[in-house]
């Protein structure tokens, strides 16, 4: 199993949309070792995710409840992992803004904002 892949039936509360798409991404780019969406692979890709997301709900649904929970804490849960999400979101509001305002600047190869020139 891919080492990312958490566990996640027996939670409480259950896993979210979110957790459970985290999971489905994380699987799919286990299996087809796509690490960067391209403009070629951006469709395959989100719907075997969108495949997975229904197959892991249906079978967590399904599924009768565990008798313990699951030793470990899905990432969505850990405070680091949260703020990690938090700071990559406002790096990515920044960069939006950039845009908007029409600033100039650099981007790097995963297409993250580097500098800003004035």
């Amino acid at each position: 199993m891919c080492r990312n892949i958490t566990t996640l039936r027996g939670l409480e509360p259950p896993a979210s949309d979110a957790e459970i798409e985290a999971a489905a991404v994380q699987y799919v780019r286990k299996v087809t070792g796509v690490r960067t969406l391209s403009p070629s692979t951006r469709e395959p890709f989100e719907a075997a995710v969108r495949a997975v997301v229904a197959a892991t709900a249906a079978v967590l649904a399904d599924l009768p409840e565990r008798r313990s929970a699951p030793t470990t804490l899905p990432p969505l849960r850990r405070p680091e992992v949260q703020a990690r999400i938090a700071a990559r979101m406002a790096e990515r509001e920044a960069h939006e803004r950039a845009h908007e305002l029409g600033l100039a600047h650099a981007h790097d190869d995963d297409g993250r904002m580097v500098t800003a020139e004035r």
